[in-house]
């Protein structure tokens, strides 16, 4: 056993996030914590590494053993470029290197005792280095950059020009190449492309330590994964297996449940006629006996409802107006930035009905291809024409079309000022806003959430052809699944780009 959690427990203020939470991980073992977001699977990351201290419960690591953490949000900063920031993981290496140019140097010198002394210390460092993988570590931090999606040509870029999502990948190489005991990531591939993603895979299946994972890639966690650490309104639950066991594991026992809470309360519910009914005799023995079931009632433990995340109000998107047969063609489309040429002659058509997903390495244009269409930016060559009564409605990554000072009651009210303050909290519940949450601040909310916010507004647009620009990043799997199920039944058009394999299966035409 490599890493043990006994009865962690945390509570920000009065939100109990994690009670009394205990699992062990084994050494090579590849687990993931999943659960709806807000439950608390970054908390417990950060307890485990001590980031965050726990309220109650011990976190304990084997002796001598390493633990590597990426966290979701990176602000690195370094004045190297992207190889040397890499490089510096290996500096040990670069010292021995050093270390044996330094002994050839004085073997050549040297003879009698001090010839051997030296000689001797050569081969066992030499050894160390051969261990090492000392005569490889150039080839392999390559092979990680291109692995993370970099370019050669990237590798000269200082990490503080970098995006956001460019950092986390070299933070991301950096751990990777650490080779700690225990990797532990949280959503490693929310900025990773497909290809990337398929590489990373492979390399956490091939990856000789043990893995603990935060994610909401189902695809991932299938290939990757044996043991999943359930978050639940504060419970912790271990199931052995991949995503696809959790989940109808999960759906048999959230049965067996709800089964279990239904009798209890029809068991109640009868007590509590009859207890009424002895009463109205007004008898002392009646009513002594009306006590001792009302004494007996009070002991019963309360079977608790399981929540289930309302699926049956899961959105129904209808367009207001249905469009012609033909909704886009893309005529010759090229488009440039300077030296950076993305495509061109680029030409397609989408009838109506069709969901279609635009897919391809991060940097091919896939974003700038859906700003073309809609006129954000100009396009060097080609049209776009869109059909009759085509309605289009957009989708962007960064949410700008969000007031940060706003609540989310007031962002969906001020948009659609018909809609009762009842359709809006069925509209905000099917996403998963439910009693207070949906008054609050805009700018308080994750990024997560702001998307489902941003979902919610597009569905309620009047739009027949929706853009999306990586509608799942952020979400959670619940949400994930509301909206493959809502586009699934949507009768107008969907474009949308995605790196989510599981999201393009279940709803790419």
């Amino acid at each position: 056993m490599i890493l043990s959690c006994n009865n962690i427990s945390k509570s920000f203020g009065t939100d109990i996030i994690i009670k009394s939470c205990s699992f062990n991980i084994e050494d090579h073992e590849k687990a993931a914590i999943v659960g709806i977001n807000g439950a608390g699977k970054s908390t417990l990351l950060k307890i485990i590494t001590g980031e965050e201290p726990a309220d109650t419960g011990i976190v304990t690591l084997a002796k001598d053993k390493t633990l590597g953490y990426l966290a979701q949000q990176q602000d690195l900063q370094s004045d190297r470029s992207i190889y040397d920031e890499l490089l510096s993981v290996k500096q040990y290496i670069l010292d021995m290197e050093s270390e044996l140019r330094r002994i050839e140097a004085a073997m050549n010198s040297a003879s009698g005792d001090e010839l051997d002394a030296l000689m001797n210390r050569y081969t066992n460092l030499n050894h160390e280095f051969e261990m090492n993988n000392g005569y490889a570590y150039k080839s392999e931090i390559t092979g990680v950059l291109k692995g993370l999606g970099f370019a050669e040509e990237d590798f000269s870029l200082h990490v503080n020009t970098l995006s956001g999502g460019q950092k986390t990948r070299v933070s991301l190489g950096k751990l990777l190449l650490s080779k700690p005991d225990i990797i532990m990531l949280d959503e490693p591939t929310n900025h990773l492309d497909m290809e990337s993603i398929s590489w990373l895979e492979n390399y956490l299946l091939n990856y000789n330590g043990a893995v603990l994972i935060v994610a909401h890639d189902r695809y991932f966690l299938d290939k990757i994964v044996s043991k999943i650490i359930e978050i639940d309104n504060g419970d912790c639950t271990v199931f052995s297996g991949n995503y696809t066991d959790y989940a109808s594991k999960k759906a048999i026992l959230r049965n067996m449940k709800l089964k279990e809470y239904l009798n209890q309360q029809r068991d109640i519910k009868h007590q509590e006629e009859v207890i009424a009914k002895l009463k109205q005799f007004n008898r002392e023995k009646s009513i002594k006996r009306a006590e001792s079931r009302e004494k007996m009632l009070a002991k019963i433990e309360r079977v608790e409802k399981p929540v289930e995340y309302e699926k049956s109000l899961s959105l129904s998107l209808t367009p207001s107006v249905i469009s012609g047969n033909d909704v886009l063609t893309v005529t010759d489309f090229a488009k440039s930035f300077g030296e950076n040429h993305l495509f061109d002659h680029l030409s397609f058509s989408i009838k109506r009905g069709e969901k279609v997903a635009i897919i391809g390495k991060n940097g091919t244009g896939k974003t700038t291809l859906l700003k073309l269409i809609q006129g954000m930016i100009p396009v060097d060559e080609g049209s776009a024409v869109t059909g009759s009564h085509v309605e289009i409605g957009y989708y962007d990554q960064e949410h700008q079309m969000l007031n940060d000072d706003k609540t989310i009651f007031e962002e969906i009210q001020d948009d659609y000022p018909d809609l009762t303050n009842t359709a809006i909290r069925n509209v905000l519940a099917a996403f998963l806003f439910t009693g207070d949450d949906v008054f609050k601040p805009i700018h308080l909310l994750s990024g997560g959430e702001k998307g489902r916010v941003s979902l919610a507004k597009l569905m309620l647009s009047k739009a027949n052809f929706l853009l999306l620009d990586e509608p799942t990043n952020h979400l959670d799997i619940t949400s994930k699944e509301i909206l493959e199920s809502a586009i699934n039944k949507y009768e107008g058009t969907v474009l949308y780009v995605s790196h989510d394999r599981y999201f393009i299966n279940r709803t790419a035409t």
